[in-house]
């Protein structure tokens, strides 16, 4: 009997213990943190609706459909302690377990608990009564502090698509050459508030914080220039920073470190290689997003090659490139289509402007020599063989190539031997309709602009039909594309120093758009 009750108590003390398990077990669920932390980038779609038309293979931002599955690329997340000794070079690297950071295929991981049995606010240990858990007020980071900043801003631009246009003193964007004026303009006024850059100091000139202003990579030395001197955006604390800027500069790469006729570009290799473990050992921050949350710009031919010698930069960092060809990498979802602006004066001063329509009695003008592929069938095609279809190698001696441009309709904007043209560029500033002639080019800030409101786009099988097509365009809608094309000009402007919705603003911009379009979680400490 005795051994029947003692066997009865024990089953009764099982019971409670699996009572009290299961009710513990539920308090941890129900109220415990819904977000743990974690090491990586989340992402969210664009705002704003773009026709499928535009959108390319690679995804713009504006359609990530599937957060968790980026390209498999930027989805992933860094081990928990990342050890960073150095950003190998070799893609045949990446599996390797060295001190390069470990990339997990879960978007989440759970940390370990912290000291004390703390984990994110949920002390594990039951109080006195052995029932109710206890809590803890969650401390939040810098970086959840911008998180959710950039979380509002996301949340008012969403907003801006069907609200009345904000004021604004010096320009407000309207009508169809924008996909959604509103939300561009929310977006950019959010920009202006809230985007701080840091711009890491390491790094000497003339390779580093320095770039070519007059020459046809004047986008690249100018943007590197403004950004050494702004105030606004510029950040010196980067715990305050949303995206970090890497301050090379390709051209000069080429410039000093590459050998003309000696095809070895090892010595570039090994400079932007050792740049960017150098930032990886002092800085926490490359490790922290696998450098999705930096950014470089180049407007060389040979940026996309310089930066896929480090595959992280490549695969995850933005890129503002001129040469935005998909074919090569460029990935319109984190890349920056970046416009060729050819400034041999170091200033726009002098050729911008131009007549009215009914004042340019050339249909079609093209000026220049046999560069790339595309090039040699144009030439083919239409060196001079119709007076409406000024197409030339070279211009007679006295006759100025933007007052042909000032004089034509339509100005042809073909390929060289890389997808991007600064006669893109001039034919905005003359007041000239764009024609663009390329295969796999994305145009810049085409995240925002309708570009095909304003400018013409022939693919390089129809260069015979050329004239067929332009001659096809009423003049009513040519007229409208004109028109268009001089609004749009201002965000193509450079201006010393620079002025809202130029240029420069409008990279920023870009980059703006790619860092709202993901997340970057937290490190846990041990």
């Amino acid at each position: 009997m005795v051994s029947l009750y003692r066997s009865l108590l024990s089953s009764r003390k099982l019971l409670l213990f699996i009572v009290a398990l299961i009710l513990v077990t539920g308090f941890a669920f129900v109220l415990g943190p819904k977000t743990p932390n974690w090491v990586g980038v989340s992402h969210y779609s664009w705002p704003w609706n773009v026709p499928s038309a535009v959108r390319s293979s690679a995804n713009p931002p504006w359609i990530v459909e599937d957060i968790h599955d980026y390209h498999n690329l930027r989805s992933r997340v860094v081990d928990q302690h990342p050890r960073i000794d150095e950003v190998h070079s070799d893609d045949s690297l990446l599996n390797r377990s060295s001190s390069l950071p470990l990339a997990k295929e879960s978007v989440e991981l759970i940390p370990k608990p912290k000291s004390g049995g703390l984990e994110d606010g949920f002390d594990d240990r039951m109080n006195s009564s052995g029932l109710v858990p206890s809590f803890k007020k969650r401390e939040y980071s810098n970086l959840d502090s911008l998180e959710a900043m950039l979380g509002r801003a996301r949340a008012a631009i969403r907003e801006a698509v069907n609200s009345s246009q904000s004021n604004d003193p010096d320009y407000v964007p309207l009508g169809p050459t924008y996909w959604s004026p509103t939300s561009f303009h929310r977006s950019y006024l959010e920009m202006e508030k809230q985007l701080k850059i840091y711009v890491y100091e390491e790094g000497e000139p003339p390779l580093f914080h320095n770039g070519p202003c007059r020459s046809i990579y004047s986008s690249e030395g100018n943007f590197i220039h403004m950004m050494e001197i702004n105030s606004h955006f510029r950040t010196r604390d980067p715990e305050k920073a949303h995206v970090f800027f890497l301050p090379f500069s390709v051209v000069m790469f080429v410039q000093f470190l590459y050998t003309r006729e000696s095809h070895d570009k090892s010595p570039i290799k090994k400079t932007v290689v050792d740049y960017i473990n150098t930032i990886a050992r002092k800085y926490p921050y490359w490790n922290r997003s696998l450098g999705a949350d930096h950014f470089m710009l180049s407007c060389h031919d040979w940026g996309p090659k310089t930066s896929s010698y480090v595959p992280y930069l490549f695969r995850h960092s933005i890129r503002a490139l001129c040469n935005a060809n998909t074919s090569e990498g460029f990935n319109p979802s984190k890349d920056v289509s970046l416009p060729e602006i050819n400034l041999l004066t170091g200033e726009t001063k002098g050729f911008i402007g131009g007549p009215s329509p009914s004042r340019r009695p050339i249909l079609a003008f093209f000026a220049g020599g046999l560069h790339g592929p595309i090039r040699p069938l144009l030439l083919k095609h239409w060196e001079n063989k119709d007076k409406d279809i000024q197409v030339r190698q070279y211009l007679p001696k006295g006759i100025s190539y933007y007052d042909m441009m000032k004089k034509s309709k339509f100005c042809i904007c073909p390929s060289g031997y890389e997808v991007a043209s600064p006669r893109i560029a001039e034919a905005l500033y003359t007041g000239c309709v764009p024609v663009l002639i390329s295969d796999h080019y994305v145009p810049p800030f085409s995240d925002v602009l309708k570009w095909k409101s304003f400018s013409v786009e022939i693919a390089v099988r129809d260069i015979p039909n050329l004239k067929k097509i332009l001659v096809g365009i009423s003049l009513r809608r040519y007229i409208r594309m004109q028109r268009k094309g001089i609004k749009v000009r201002r965000h193509f402007e450079v201006n010393f120093p620079p002025k809202r919705y130029d240029v420069f603003h409008m990279i920023l911009h870009s980059v703006w758009l790619r860092r709202l379009n993901f997340r970057v979680g937290n490190l846990t400490s041990s």
